[in-house]
């Protein structure tokens, strides 16, 4: 039976209820009783059989939609020699149950994805409700980081840890910061970052915490690897011959006095004092060199017009015997265009970057550098050094800016470290792009 024709079984039900009504009235006018008893008899067999026709096909939507309430979606409704109407029904209702069934299955599963991501991870995570401080989530990470037991509620952590407590849960950490945690009398450092969030209408925060101790331990012991290599390496250098020099000397002497008859060439003494000098003046500038990698630690900024200090350093410049008249360019778009920075470290930065530029190129049959200032339509400031030298090779890219590296035989090798480091100090960040054969730019970006 289609929903058309139950419609119109539904509609002659009450077009006969109402003819049977219209009969008993019409025979009882005509006071014709038995008739009309009969008549009435047989209309309350219809009405209670109307009445058991729609309680029954409620009392099925009745048993559906509380099974919803209670979010029952695994019953199976029987649809087989059921009436016609009934049978639509049950198919309806078993189909609706199992495009739930299968509609939850599929979060089940992207819901048990997601939390084995999440506990796979070595980052803390932790949700909780910010008015009752009921845990709503939680992954291991987060208690081995802690180093506490399940909880459920963060009430736990502030009877525990009140100092950790105080520091994740009462602080708002809206950007990623770098904390220190004291677990078990020893300190952690962790990134913690916070979110504030609604989940009907309750108000819901999310803790990220990422242990970064290890990560700082290894990044740390790897640079004093390198450090102490690089430093053992060059010390070595300088003390082997000036140790090797002064045994020969102090058996020369010692000979001397002891056979006031044997020869002291004093010309191989002066030489030979004279390189130790030398190697000792060259240890000494090395540890110079060294220190001055750690001495830029603070900036006294004040607002710089690229122009002026373009001109100032034009006339420094130029004076030197190594730089052609045409070799060396500036260029400002903007003669307005100004930076707050400290202009001696400024300076220092560009003055080593020019020199770079100058020797990179001096082989080129003409060679050129470029100094530009310019402003990106980000807003953000840059000051190029861009030169037509053979560009930088690929297998030495990744360690120019290593403290001591360096392809020149009178390079100290903490040009290109120190000037990231006054980078960095100033909010920016210095970059290079080198394609072989096509030259080489260096960006100073602010």
């Amino acid at each position: 039976m289609t929903f058309k024709s139950y419609h119109i079984s539904i509609f002659l039900r009450v077009v006969v209820l109402a003819l049977f009504s219209l009969g008993i009235s019409w025979l009882v006018l005509q006071q014709n009783w038995v008739a009309a008893g009969t008549c009435l008899l047989f209309m309350i067999f219809l009405v209670y059989n109307f009445s058991r026709f729609f309680s029954k096909r409620f009392s099925v939507i009745d048993d559906f939609f509380e099974a919803v309430k209670f979010r029952d979606f695994s019953r199976n409704y029987l649809a087989e020699n059921k009436p016609d109407d009934i049978r639509r029904l049950y198919e309806g209702f078993n189909t609706v149950n199992q495009t739930v069934r299968e509609m939850n299955s599929e979060k089940e599963v992207q819901y048990l994805y997601l939390q084995k991501i999440l506990e796979m991870i070595d980052v803390g995570i932790l949700a909780y409700d910010l008015e009752t401080g009921g845990i709503l989530w939680m992954n291991e990470a987060f208690e081995k980081l802690l180093d506490v037991p399940h909880f459920k509620n963060i009430k736990f952590v502030r009877s525990r840890t009140p100092e950790i407590y105080q520091v994740l849960f009462e602080t708002y950490h809206r950007q990623p910061a770098t904390i220190d945690l004291k677990i078990r009398n020893e300190n952690l450092k962790v990134i913690a970052s916070h979110s504030i969030f609604k989940v009907d209408s309750s108000s819901c925060k999310l803790i990220v915490i990422h242990n970064i101790d290890d990560t700082v331990n290894k990044t740390e012991s790897e640079a004093w690897k390198k450090l102490l290599s690089v430093m053992t390496h060059e010390i070595m250098n300088s003390i082997a011959p000036i140790s090797s020099l002064a045994n020969t000397l102090k058996s020369s002497v010692r000979r001397h006095i002891e056979d006031s008859q044997a020869a002291l060439d004093l010309e191989d003494l002066d030489a030979g004092l004279g390189s130790i000098e030398k190697r000792s003046d060259g240890l000494m500038k090395f540890a110079k060199t060294y220190r001055s990698l750690n001495k830029v630690t603070s900036l006294s900024k004040e607002t710089v017009l690229l122009k002026t200090l373009f001109q100032d350093l034009e006339q420094l410049m130029r004076s030197s015997e190594n730089i052609g008249s045409n070799t060396l360019q500036f260029e400002v778009l903007d003669e307005k265009m100004e930076i707050e920075a400290d202009t001696y470290l400024l300076e220092q930065v560009l003055i080593n970057l020019i020199l770079n530029a100058i020797e990179a190129c001096q082989n080129e049959a003409e060679p050129q550098v470029l100094v530009k200032a310019l402003q990106k339509p980000n807003g953000k400031k840059m000051i190029l050094v861009i030169d037509n030298g053979p560009g930088i090779p690929p297998e030495i890219k990744d360690r120019i800016f290593v403290p001591f590296f360096t392809t020149k035989k009178q390079g100290s090798g903490i040009g290109l470290s120190l000037s990231r480091q006054i980078m960095t100090l100033h909010g920016g960040k210095i970059q290079i792009d080198s394609l072989q054969e096509k030259g080489t730019q260096v960006s100073l970006i602010f």
